[in-house]
């Protein structure tokens, strides 16, 4: 018998994933090669019962109970105090900016780094914050140059209170922070007041392709996020950790940014299954993206990069940026989707909906696309 709560029907609301997808205003099925993000990721069938499955409560009020399993688990694992489930990564790290500052201070982080590129001017309009980007290689920068960054004790300046590394980097490939620099980090930052932030919206990516544990990292950090929708594929949700006074901060902050929800526990089980079964599996992905990586560099119309570590491949059209823009429509008008990133750059993203057969022919339609 069909579950149901009050006429909901939770049958009709699980079948979302198995209807079309529009994607810019086109109908697209489910036989799309979709290597635009991770985050395009649906959840699977098993991950759908555990939410329709979850026990649920108001979670403004603190009663869900799934939440704060959640809460409580995440935290033991990177062996911080506590956690906070918030509806997105760009929420997540926001809420860290506002706590960890006040108006008119600055953040240093990478100049390609996702809170500078991707979130909106987040940090200027939700804490008046400036950004001090430093050029890294690959997203990765230097104990040095974060030490030469910091603002002298002026009137004149902006008061620099915190230091954020995005691990694994977007924009730099999906790269690893070695964990040793992240230790000097750590003590270079708090030796000269400062706290250190890790963007951990991939960090689970990191985790497996090293081998090193969540909480080897987030030991290094005081505070950090992950996200539950990208690489472990579930459809909403990311998570704060930090001491338990910094994270009765955050809640506050999370309620005045709109962000927190009722019975989120539906959208915590997701994330529980994501933990429990989504994360060894990350190395298929890793696998496939150097698969991905293999086949285009035989294709000499493209600028391969080469040993990214995780579950991106990046690839560069020598013919320019407008060669790259009709690439990309070729192929999407042949049934597969990755992102134009600028000056003829362009991202694929594997993930668990993609496999190796789905490789193999994306990057045969790549080739085939480009030299006709």
């Amino acid at each position: 018998m069909e579950q149901s709560i009050r006429g909901f029907s939770f049958s009709k609301m699980f079948a979302i994933g198995q209807t079309v997808q529009q994607v810019q205003g086109e109908t697209m099925t489910n036989a799309i090669i979709d290597l635009r993000s991770d985050t395009v990721t649906r959840p699977t069938p098993a991950m759908r019962a555990a939410m329709a499955a979850a026990e649920v409560g108001d979670d403004i009020y603190g009663d869900d109970p799934t939440v704060n399993r959640l809460q409580a688990r995440f935290a033991e694992m990177c062996g911080m105090e506590d956690s906070l489930f918030v509806p997105t990564g760009t929420m997540a790290n926001q809420i860290a900016l506002k706590c960890h500052t006040s108006h008119g201070d600055e953040v240093i982080c990478d100049a390609n780094s996702h809170i500078l590129h991707y979130e909106t001017g987040a940090p200027a309009a939700l804490s008046g914050l400036s950004v001090c980007g430093l050029p890294g290689v690959r997203g990765i920068y230097s104990v040095e140059e974060m030490v030469d960054a910091i603002r002298p004790d002026n009137i004149h300046c902006p008061q620099t209170r915190l230091v954020v590394a995005e691990n694994t980097h977007n924009r730099g490939g999906g790269s690893v922070w070695p964990l040793d620099l992240l230790g000097e980090m750590k003590v270079a930052a708090h030796s000269r007041g400062l706290k250190f932030h890790l963007d951990g919206a991939r960090i689970y990516n990191a985790v497996v392709a090293t081998g090193h544990g969540l909480a080897d990292y987030a030991k290094n950090f005081d505070t950090m996020t992950c996200c539950f929708s990208k690489g472990l594929g579930a459809p909403v949700g990311s998570i704060i950790a930090g001491p338990r006074d910094f994270i009765q901060k955050a809640r506050r902050y999370r309620k005045m940014f709109g962000g927190a929800m009722r019975q989120s526990g539906i959208l915590a089980a997701a994330a529980e299954y994501a933990l429990d079964h989504h994360i060894g599996r990350l190395a298929d992905d890793h696998a496939n993206a150097e698969l991905l990586t293999k086949l285009l560099g035989e294709c000499a119309e493209l600028e391969v990069e080469q040993g990214l570590p995780t579950n991106m491949s990046y690839f560069t059209v020598r013919a320019g940026a407008d060669a790259a823009m009709r690439l990309q429509s070729a192929c999407r008008e042949k049934g597969l989707l990755f992102n134009h990133v600028g000056k003829g750059r362009c991202r694929a993203v594997t993930h668990l909906d993609i496999g190796e057969s789905e490789i193999r022919r994306g990057a045969e339609t790549i080739i085939d696309a480009i030299q006709s």
